[in-house]
């Protein structure tokens, strides 16, 4: 059932738990998270950055799919369709091909430029029933040309945003997309508790949820954060099951080389992955 993603957060973040984010890059990883959602009967959201929307034939191409498979599949969970990382333009080409929720990542501008865009946004997306997310501070790392220094948010900024009526806010805290380095100093949770402080009661985004520790997943959701990013840790576990297929000579079998075989263990491998996610951010049963 595909919906925004405002109602969804509201209530993850009064009852304390958070939804996952699994950005989808093809129709196997969306697959898979649609059906592990529907078993787990929980709600979930389809990230898709501008970079996946490309590979994928544009977003079109995207929404087109993700509304057929929903249908097709018999989704009765909560499920929204949500551009990640978006730029301006971007956003208006997903309100435009029919996603549920955007996110317009303004972080790299100064603060002035992000809220009156962000201020243009909210407006469009709300007269249209869509759900919108903005950033500030930015996340560590790179993802689909989206580079970040990972610099903490201003809590203030932080008000300054919220207030400008958006359903969720990212702020940077030291997270990074990708694999977090040896030597990462952690996330900062003095920085999030001053913008949960500031914000009240809107829920918060933790991007880069990928290789965070469970207990610093479970304070953070303590202090706010009711949507958590994951795409990397699908990634290698979907190349993981693939590999060991392959090594195992297990393509060179029968028909062992069909796509549908050849892609089984990674698809596998990803339902797991959202399995175990989905458990840990608490939103089992809470579609």
């Amino acid at each position: 059932m595909l919906v925004s993603a405002t109602e969804m957060l509201k209530k993850a973040r009064a009852g304390k738990y958070a939804v996952g984010q699994f950005n989808i890059n093809n129709l196997e990883w969306t697959k898979a998270i649609l059906l592990t959602a529907q078993e787990l009967n929980s709600p979930v959201i389809l990230g898709v950055s501008e970079g996946a929307g490309k590979y994928m034939t544009g977003v079109n191409t995207v929404a087109a799919m993700v509304k057929a498979m929903d249908e097709s599949l018999g989704i009765t969970v909560p499920v929204a369709l949500h551009l990640d990382h978006g730029s301006y333009d971007g956003c208006y080409q997903c309100i435009k091909a029919g996603f549920t929720s955007i996110m317009f990542d303004g972080s790299h501008f100064p603060i002035d430029e992000n809220v009156a865009k962000t201020t243009e946004l909210v407006n469009v997306a709300h007269a249209l029933g869509l759900s919108i997310e903005a950033e500030v501070g930015s996340i560590g790392g790179e993802e689909d040309g989206v580079v970040g220094a990972g610099e903490c948010a201003d809590p203030n900024e932080c008000k300054m945003i919220a207030d400008l009526g958006v359903d969720f806010l990212a702020a940077g805290i030291g997270n990074i997309h990708g694999k977090y380095p040896e030597n990462w100093a952690g996330l900062s949770f003095e920085t999030l508790a001053a913008v949960n402080e500031k914000v009240g009661e809107m829920p918060l985004v933790l991007h880069g949820g990928t290789g965070i520790p469970d207990e610093m997943i479970a304070k953070a959701i303590s202090l706010g954060v009711a949507k958590i990013n994951v795409n990397t840790e699908c990634q290698l576990a979907f190349q993981e099951a693939t590999r060991a297929y392959i090594e195992a000579g297990k393509d060179q079998q029968g028909k062992g080389f069909d796509p549908r075989k050849l892609l089984a263990p990674g698809f596998e491998a990803i339902k797991a992955k959202v399995k175990e996610k989905m458990e840990l951010f608490g939103s089992v049963n809470k579609a």
